[in-house]
C-alpha cells in the first residue's frame, strides 16, 4: 500500500485496513473474521443500535434469514458457508454477519412482516458512480469511481478485501467489514459499484440480497456472464450497478426488482447518482427515492460538468476533483457529516478510485475531511496484465 497526501487535509482519517483471504469458502470467511474481528463488531453494534430506534429485534431478524436462506443456496451455497465462516472466525452470531450482507433488504423485509406500528427505517446509501472509457482518459485506460454516502460511522467499520479464489478471478473490494463485498473489481478486468434507487416495486417479493449479487458478479471471469447476472436476477428492491471492462466497455444498469433498464455512456462517460435516467424507465415506475435524497438530481450533472471539458485527457486527479465537489455543502457531490431527512449522521464515507488495467484501487475515507489517498493492489490476469507490470503490489 502506498499513500498520497493532499495539502488541503482537514484532518486525518485512518486508512481501512488492509486483508487478504484464501482457500475455500468457509475457510476465507473465518480468515475474514478473525481479521476483521473488531470492525464486524462494531459495525453489528451500529446496526443493533438502528434495530432498537425501528423497534425491531433479532428475533424479527432471524426470520428474515431464514426466509432468504433457501434462495440465496440455490443461487451460491458457498456464500452460506462464507458468511458462517465469517461468524465463527469473529465469534458473532450468523444472523449478524448475515445482516451485514443484506441490510437493506433484511431491515426492510422485516419492517413489512411486523404487525401494528410501522418500523422506522432509515433511507439507505446515496451515492455518486462514475466511469471513463479509455477513449476519455489521458492514458487510454478505463477509470471506475465512486462516493459511497452513507453513515458517518461506517468509516470505522470499512475494510479494503482482497479474496485469492482457487477456481476464477481474485477480487478486490472496498467494503463494510464482514460483507462479501460492495464496489471493486476482479483480475479478469471486470468492475462494479452501486447506487440506491427507490421505487413503487421494492420489496414486494424476495430476491437476491444486492452484495451477494456483485460478488457473484465479479467472480467470472466473462463479461457476458457478470452483465447476465446483473440483468436477469430477481431483487428484493431497486439500485443501479455500474458494470466495466478494463478493456473499455461500461452499462450502467438501472434495475428494479422484476425489470433492468440500460444507460448507455454519453461522451466516454457513465456518471449516475441515486434516481432514474432511463426514460424507459420513467415511463414504466416511479421514482420514490428523490424524496429522501433530493440532491441526486444535480449530483450527477455537477460531476459531468467537471470531468466531460477534460475528454481525451481525464486523469484520475480530474475525477477526484469532481468528486470532491461541495458545490451546495453540505448537500453535495462530496458530503461533509450531516444529519439526513432522518435521524442518520450521513457523510460520504469514501471515495474509490479503481484502475482494473493496473489492478489498482485508490480509497479516502471521509475525503470532506480527509483528501488522504491510500492505494491497493490486486495483480491483473493476461491481457490487462500486461500493463500492470510496472507496478508493485501491496
Amino acid at each position: 500500500m502506498s499513500h498520497s497526501t493532499s495539502a488541503h487535509d482537514a484532518r486525518k482519517v485512518p486508512p481501512a485496513p488492509f486483508i487478504e483471504i484464501h482457500g475455500s469458502p468457509r475457510e476465507r470467511g473465518r480468515q475474514y473474521g478473525e481479521q476483521a474481528q473488531d470492525r464486524i463488531r462494531l459495525g453489528i453494534a451500529h446496526y443493533a443500535a438502528q434495530l432498537e430506534r425501528s423497534r425491531l429485534d433479532w428475533t424479527d431478524i432471524r426470520a428474515i434469514v431464514q426466509t432468504y436462506e433457501p434462495l440465496i443456496a440455490g443461487f451460491e451455497p458457498t456464500y452460506i458457508d462464507e458468511m458462517h465462516g465469517i461468524a465463527e472466525g469473529a465469534g458473532v452470531e450468523y444472523a449478524a454477519v448475515f445482516l451485514l450482507n443484506a441490510r437493506t433488504e433484511v431491515l426492510k423485509m422485516a419492517d413489512r412482516r411486523r404487525k401494528g406500528e410501522k418500523a422506522d427505517i432509515e433511507p439507505s446509501d446515496g451515492c455518486t458512480g462514475i466511469v471513463a472509457l479509455p477513449t476519455a482518459t489521458r492514458e487510454g485506460r478505463l477509470i471506475h469511481a465512486h462516493n459511497w454516502d452513507w453513515k458517518a460511522e461506517c468509516a470505522e467499520t470499512s475494510v479494503i478485501l482482497r479474496v485469492r479464489r482457487e477456481d476464477g478471478p481474485d477480487l478486490l473490494t472496498y467494503t463494510e467489514a464482514g460483507a462479501l463485498v460492495r464496489h471493486g473489481f476482479n483480475s479478469a478486468g471486470i468492475s462494479i459499484s452501486g447506487n440506491y434507487l427507490e421505487t413503487d416495486r421494492d420489496y414486494r417479493q424476495v430476491g437476491i440480497p444486492l452484495a451477494l449479487l456483485r460478488r457473484k458478479a465479479l467472480e467470472q471471469a466473462q463479461l457476458a456472464i457478470a452483465m447476465r447476472l446483473i440483468y436477469c436476477t430477481p431483487k428484493s428492491a431497486s439500485n443501479n450497478l455500474i458494470v466495466a471492462h478494463a478493456e473499455g466497455i461500461a452499462l450502467d444498469f438501472e434495475c428494479a426488482p422484476d425489470e433492468t433498464f440500460q444507460v448507455q455512456p454519453s461522451n466516454g462517460l457513465i456518471v449516475h447518482a441515486n434516481h432514474f435516467q432511463s426514460p424507459v424507465a420513467l415511463s414504466k415506475l416511479r421514482d420514490t427515492g428523490i424524496a429522501n435524497m433530493p440532491d441526486s438530481l444535480y449530483r450527477d450533472v455537477r460531476v459531468r460538468q467537471l470531468v466531460e471539458p477534460h475528454y481525451g485527457d481525464i486523469t484520475r486527479d480530474h475525477i477526484k476533483a469532481a468528486l470532491y465537489d461541495d458545490f451546495q455543502d453540505p448537500w453535495s457531490v462530496c458530503r461533509p457529516p450531516r444529519l439526513g431527512l432522518g435521524t442518520n449522521l450521513s457523510a460520504t464515507v469514501a471515495t474509490i478510485i479503481m484502475e482494473p488495467a493496473l489492478g489498482l484501487m485508490e480509497v479516502a475515507m471521509l475525503p470532506a475531511l480527509n483528501r488522504e489517498f491510500t492505494s491497493y493492489q490486486l495483480g491483473m490476469d493476461e491481457p490487462a496484465g500486461r500493463r500492470a507490470a510496472a507496478v508493485p503490489t501491496a
